[in-house]
């Protein structure tokens, strides 16, 4: 099912959650509302699935204006963080609980209802767990649970709220896999809410970036990483050296060649995408190595510059893979040249 929102604006008293937000999801794919707590995200999930009205603009779902449609009538599944699972049921009967309260008439017959619980648990792997009840589970199996509930329903559209968030960090990576892989065979439009940009950029075929109630960028993990719209997008989504051409900073980017085409830009440059080498001629050297830290496959690498009456120690981050930096035996202290790859400029 094809979601597209428009015009969509929502505010509590004076303030403004959402603003003017225009946005089409294609049938089938899985995306990322991605941004900083309080930009927005969880009220246009909530405003798609219907929980909360917007106070300007039209929901669409395949076409259709299901703006003022209630909940019940979108077809649409939801996963909250905390998993919201019925302690007293056990496994089965949470998963079988949206079957059964449904009306009369639409209501499979319980062999249906319990062939097609089965098949759901063991979709998500869990059908040797169906006669236990859910403080019995750990808290991916949890999740993995009210995900099988809201798909019991066959919903046109999936959205999840943080789905991972109250987990430990191997369970989230263990789960991002699982969910991407899920996804390929379900192809079931889905819509997921995030601040983490590892997540996003892991799981989601689309990412729409949020902040202060817009979208800033809108676009695949790799267009959103490799051509950030600003300098919000480019700061928010991996990591990033921000030099500021009318400050000290600018002495990085004349050491290393670069001259800004104007005086108000500021220069974002990835950590991977500054080069180190041995110097040549020490006392001609661009920088010096500050620190560094072991990152299993990347060393990241800090560094500060070695021009003479350098007020300001400007620390700069690069990183290089563990193979690179052994081979070019660099230790604390060492004076090396550094090339710049690549530079994004912003206004």
């Amino acid at each position: 099912m094809s979601i597209l929102l428009n015009n969509i604006s929502k505010n509590y008293g004076s303030f403004s959650a959402l603003n003017d937000i225009n946005l089409e999801i294609p049938a089938g794919e899985l995306v990322a509302l991605l941004g900083p707590s309080g930009c927005g995200k969880t009220t246009l999930l909530r405003i798609i699935a219907g929980l909360e009205y917007a106070d300007e603009g039209r929901v669409l779902l395949n076409g259709v204006d299901e703006t003022d449609q209630h909940v019940s009538r979108r077809g649409i599944g939801f996963v909250f963080q905390h998993y919201a699972l019925f302690r007293h049921m056990t496994v089965f009967d949470n998963v079988a609980f949206g079957l059964r309260v449904k009306h009369k008439r639409d209501r499979p017959s319980e062999t249906i209802i319990k062939q097609k619980v089965h098949d759901l648990l063991n979709l998500v792997q869990l059908d040797w767990l169906h006669n236990r009840h859910p403080d019995q589970l750990s808290g991916g199996q949890r999740q993995r649970i009210a995900l099988a509930r809201a798909l019991a329903v066959e919903p046109s559209v999936l959205l999840l709220d943080e789905p991972f968030g109250a987990l430990d960090a191997s369970v989230r990576k263990d789960l991002r896999i699982w969910l991407r892989n899920l996804h390929s065979q379900l192809h079931v439009t889905s819509i997921f809410v995030t601040h983490d940009q590892e997540e996003a950029m892991e799981v989601a075929s689309q990412v729409v970036v949020l902040n202060k109630g817009i979208i800033e960028q809108q676009g695949s993990p790799s267009d959103i990483y490799d051509h950030p719209a600003n300098a919000f997008v480019s700061k928010f989504i991996g990591q990033t050296n921000v030099f500021h051409v009318d400050s000290p900073s600018r002495l990085w980017l004349e050491s290393t060649g670069l001259r800004p085409a104007m005086e108000t830009q500021i220069a974002h440059v990835r950590p991977h995408d500054i080069e180190i080498t041995k110097a040549v001629n020490e006392s001609g050297a661009s920088a010096i190595i500050e620190d560094w830290q072991h990152l299993g496959a990347l060393i990241r690498i800090v560094l500060s510059n070695n021009l003479p009456h350098n007020e300001t120690n400007t620390l700069v981050y690069a990183e290089m893979s563990n193979e690179s930096f052994k081979q070019l035996e660099l230790r604390k202290g060492d004076k090396v040249d550094v090339r710049i790859r690549q530079v994004h400029w912003f206004h």
